[in-house]
């Protein structure tokens, strides 16, 4: 199994670089969308990848359908710690198989990273709804997706000025519902 992981956080990937690989994976590591795609021109492409959706340049939501292209079947992880539903429904259309919120147990990576992507129509309906600062981050999420991450027109749609949205994006997510 060879993983590609893209991530800028040198910690936690030297961490997980050495979990994955006494699990048997072969990773590479590259630190950003370019680098990563500069790698894949001089390798054979890997049959598993690891994505991190914020990093310095462009999120890892453009590398999904460059890695697709090389290789149909990979199974693509995204793993971010600026969770919405706005890049989770995104990640899944370009063709990631799945999409899990940092922090992640190992466990529940590998586990992403072996599972098949048919989905599960067994997993439970969440038993409360969303808070409503839940709610207000999902929405900034989507509205800053639908502006590709401009944060002056996000500001404009939202009605909001820029500052305000900018202090609001660099609060990690309520872990509430």
């Amino acid at each position: 199994m060879h993983l590609l992981l893209v991530d800028d956080d040198d910690t936690f990937c030297s961490v997980l670089i050495r979990a994955l690989s006494r699990r048997g994976f072969t990773v590479q590591r590259a630190h950003s969308v370019a680098d990563a795609l500069q790698q894949l021109q001089h390798i054979d492409p890997p049959t598993h990848a690891l994505l991190d959706l914020k990093m310095p340049g462009e999120s890892g939501l453009h590398l999904i359908p460059a890695l697709k292209q090389g290789n149909p079947a990979m199974h693509i992880v995204m793993l971010t710690g600026y969770a919405s539903i706005a890049t989770a429904v995104e990640a899944i259309k370009l063709g990631a198989t799945h999409y899990l919120a940092k922090p992640a147990a190992l466990s529940d990576i590998v586990a992403a990273l072996q599972r098949q992507p048919d989905g599960n129509p067994t997993i439970a309906p969440a038993e409360h709804p969303p808070s409503v600062r839940r709610l207000e981050w999902e929405h900034i999420q989507r509205v800053l997706n639908e502006h590709h991450g401009n944060i002056s027109a996000t500001a404009r749609a939202l009605n909001m000025h820029r500052r305000t949205l900018q202090r609001k994006l660099f609060k990690h997510p309520t872990q509430e519902n």
